[in-house]
């Protein structure tokens, strides 16, 4: 079971449960993907409420990396989850706030909503106020 108050998700990926969990080396792989300068800046990226196929990818995969899974972004593109696209970036989006929000219980996501999530004033992290 995920637990939100470590940053951790829940997510059914190809029919499996699966935890995930952005660690502090998930957050550098990130940051060296998206030519990020440090982490403020990868969560403005993020903030921005605009995704790609390929940053869902890399962010989902650190996600599974970080809670453990042998996983690469290659087979994380592969995988399938309920609701298609909306429901890749709904566990970005919940992914997300949990490790920028310090895991509140209102990180859920609205499945078709990236990061910047709606009623909430956008701080320096995804769904911080």
């Amino acid at each position: 079971m995920a637990n939100k108050h470590r940053g951790e998700v829940e997510a059914v990926l190809d029919g499996t449960a699966h935890r995930l969990v952005l660690t502090l080396n998930g957050l550098a792989e990130l940051e060296a993907a998206f030519g990020e300068e440090d982490m403020v800046a990868l969560a403005e990226r993020f903030d921005s409420g605009r995704l790609k196929a390929a940053d869902c990818v890399r962010i989902i995969g650190a996600g599974l990396r970080g809670a453990g899974y042998a996983v690469t972004d290659a087979e994380v593109g592969n995988m399938q989850a309920e609701g298609g696209a909306a429901g890749f970036v709904g566990i970005v989006a919940q992914l997300l706030a949990a490790t920028f929000s310090g895991g509140g219980d209102d990180v859920a996501a609205s499945p078709g909503r990236a990061p910047n999530m709606e009623g909430q004033q956008p701080g320096p992290f995804p769904g911080t106020t």
